[in-house]
């Protein structure tokens, strides 16, 4: 989510909103990643902080069993989106905020929710202190990151950074006390409009073309990683 200089672009999102929402209803229809958050700890009754809420896709969802929903998020156009999103939901706020930088307060929160907002492991140890800063005792944290070892977008993944290294990634979380749980799930579309356009703001154009091209149909197998660790 950010480096020491500041904020990390997320150019899938930061640049094409409109398809990321897309993406994002068509991620994990079957919810095979929810199920295996809620078998390690729900969230009914739970103060919650969303890490990286984008436009506030997941907010929603939270908000309807927690009893409040923090979204934080450094772009300003992505915030704008999130408090539009959840304006009606009183138990929903949206703050501007950096991951190294929670705008918090102590021992606030019971559940951490970051999908796909710590990516590489290595470079995340700024926001993880202030994890173990906000977090109450007795807390989760979920961050949700892509698993390169298997699965077609696995695949995909290894091939537009053929220098990332999942065994490091894996060897970070385990050191900074997460356990690890793989999940498989999809993507899912309802058009091959739809799957293209995702495809493209996820990959560059060359490897997009080719990936495209090689497959069919409207949807691909598509694994994760689910990482939490207990305060």
């Amino acid at each position: 989510m950010s480096d020491a200089g500041g904020v990390i672009p997320s150019p899938n999102i930061w640049n094409a909103p409109a398809v990321y929402e897309v993406e994002n209803r068509g991620v994990d229809p079957d919810g095979a990643i929810e199920s295996a958050m809620r078998e390690v700890r729900g969230w009914t009754g739970a103060q919650v902080l969303d890490l990286g809420c984008g436009s506030g896709f997941h907010l929603p969802r939270f908000a309807a069993e927690a009893t409040a929903v923090i979204g934080v998020e450094p772009h300003p156009p992505l915030v704008a989106l999130a408090r539009r999103r959840t304006a009606r939901l009183p138990n929903v706020s949206v703050r501007a905020g950096t991951a190294q930088s929670l705008p918090v307060a102590d021992a606030s929160v019971d559940v951490v929710h970051a999908r796909w907002a710590y990516f590489f492991g290595p470079g995340c140890e700024p926001g993880l202190r202030e994890l173990k800063r906000v977090v109450r005792r007795g807390g989760t944290a979920f961050v949700i990151d892509n698993d390169a070892t298997r699965s077609t977008f696995g695949d995909w993944f290894r091939r537009a950074l053929p220098g990332y290294d999942p065994d490091a990634v894996e060897r970070f979380w385990s050191q900074e006390g997460f356990q690890r749980r793989p999940v498989d799930m999809r993507w899912d579309f309802t058009t091959r409009t739809d799957f293209e356009a995702v495809v493209r703001i996820e990959f560059a154009k060359d490897l997009a073309d080719a990936l495209l091209a090689e497959h069919d149909g409207t949807s691909v197998d598509y694994a994760v990683n689910l990482f939490w660790r207990e305060y």
